[in-house]
């Protein structure tokens, strides 16, 4: 399992959500650069961008911070928020993003999920991010009724290289991931499933390393800011 140090990124700052909240975000840095060099210097094999605003926007916003990170270093980042057409794809990816991830237009325009995958092989994955299962969009402002293994399973034969899970109601609030979730997803499609959202320690980590089910790795955020997570260590644990 890979451990992806998460860099959110709100007003050109690192931040953390409470629940997908805008209004309760937690400022962490001002120089994403900076935090992307610390992740890299302690050892992380890729990088977790999120454009916060770009998700509520719907077009890229913190532009200027993600472009700074991928100069600032060489392991592979993914970023999500804001990406929904085909141009704003070969963009960042032409830019060096090693992946997009694609969420809210998983839901609204399919097609253009899977003509991306065609296009840019291992390059796009999916977002999945739910309340009780559902499937939220729009930066998690927008609650549908479809169910997070239906949406996966349409994306079987499509060819993305990944579905990021995240449970919003988990996300920032240090209470450990919805493992039983996770793991059903991960079992109910072939589709390499990153776990996201509640991942605040070595424990977290361990049970979803030891869950069952083939999961490609894990997300975390504040708890790498706050100290309760050590990357180190936890990326030596993941590797045992």
């Amino acid at each position: 399992m890979i451990l992806y140090p998460a860099i959110d990124l709100k007003d050109g700052q690192c931040v953390r959500l409470y629940k997908g909240d805008m209004d309760k975000a937690t400022v962490f840095g001002d120089d994403p650069a900076a935090q992307a060099r610390a992740f890299a210097a302690q050892g992380a094999e890729w990088l977790h961008l999120v454009d916060l605003n770009g998700a509520f926007a719907g077009r890229p916003v913190n532009a200027v911070a993600v472009e700074a990170i991928l100069a600032a270093v060489s392991i592979p980042c993914q970023l999500g928020g804001g990406i929904r057409d085909m141009a704003t794809i070969g963009m960042w990816l032409e830019k060096g993003l090693a992946r997009v991830i694609l969420g809210t237009v998983a839901v609204e325009d399919p097609a253009l999920v899977r003509e991306a995958a065609h296009a840019f092989p291992g390059r796009v994955a999916v977002g999945i991010d739910a309340r009780d299962g559902r499937v939220a969009t729009r930066g998690w402002a927008d609650q549908t009724d479809m169910q997070a293994t239906d949406l996966a399973r349409a994306f079987e034969d499509a060819g993305v290289a990944a579905i990021i899970y995240t449970d919003i109601e988990r996300d920032g609030a240090m209470q450990g991931p919805n493992i039983a979730a996770t793991a059903a997803l991960a079992r109910a499609v072939n589709i390499p499933v990153i776990a996201s959202g509640g991942v605040s320690s070595l424990a977290d980590l361990t049970a979803l390393r030891d869950c069952g089910a083939p999961l490609n790795g894990a997300i975390s955020g504040r708890a790498l800011y706050d100290g309760k997570l050590d990357l180190a260590e936890a990326i030596a644990l993941l590797k045992a």
